[in-house]
């Protein structure tokens, strides 16, 4: 066994990538503080072929040196829109068809692996603050919640981390079905 070299894995220029379908699913990143976190977004979100990402309230935006030390360049290749508000957010992904999913610990969430996402729907994954997590209004206007499921003492997983967990979940429940 020995690893792969970057050339071996194939992997398409900016340019190319830009072009190529993308899945129909939009990150909302809900007054993230941390750029790092924002950067690792960015890069998972390239790595999952991902629609755009939504950076709403205090959430930095590129170009920043501190995002793009974790980002590596993903950056120039998913596309990405600033919001005032995450509602502003949310009001603009419903009114395109999104149905509206807060990762968060809620009463009624669904836990993530007992979510059944349809092979085409269109979802807006909305990811909280680092220690507020998800706005308490976006929580009450999402279509559902859904939750990790965790076992350890502690109450959440970084952001970063939940935005992996969930979408290759998601992607891999619906590139099967």
């Amino acid at each position: 066994m020995r690893k792969i070299s970057n050339e071996e894995l194939n992997r398409p220029d900016i340019e190319t990538f830009r072009e190529l379908p993308k899945h129909p699913i939009v990150l909302v990143l809900d007054n993230l503080r941390s750029m790092h976190n924002v950067g690792s977004a960015f890069r998972t979100a390239d790595a999952f072929a991902i629609e755009a990402i939504y950076l709403c309230g205090i959430t930095a935006q590129p170009p920043h040196r501190e995002i793009h030390k974790t980002a590596l360049g993903a950056t120039d290749s998913v596309e990405w829109k600033y919001f005032g508000s995450t509602n502003e957010a949310c009001e603009d992904l419903r009114k395109a068809g999104y149905r509206i999913a807060a990762v968060e610990q809620a009463d009624q969430s669904i836990l993530l692996n007992e979510f059944n996402p349809l092979p085409d729907e269109k979802l807006a994954l909305v990811f909280g603050n680092e220690v507020f997590g998800v706005e308490e209004s976006i929580v009450k206007s999402a279509d559902l919640c859904l939750e990790i499921p965790q076992f350890g003492t502690k109450h959440s997983i970084n952001v970063s981390v939940s935005i992996g967990v969930v979408l290759w979940d998601i992607l891999s429940k619906v590139r099967r079905a």
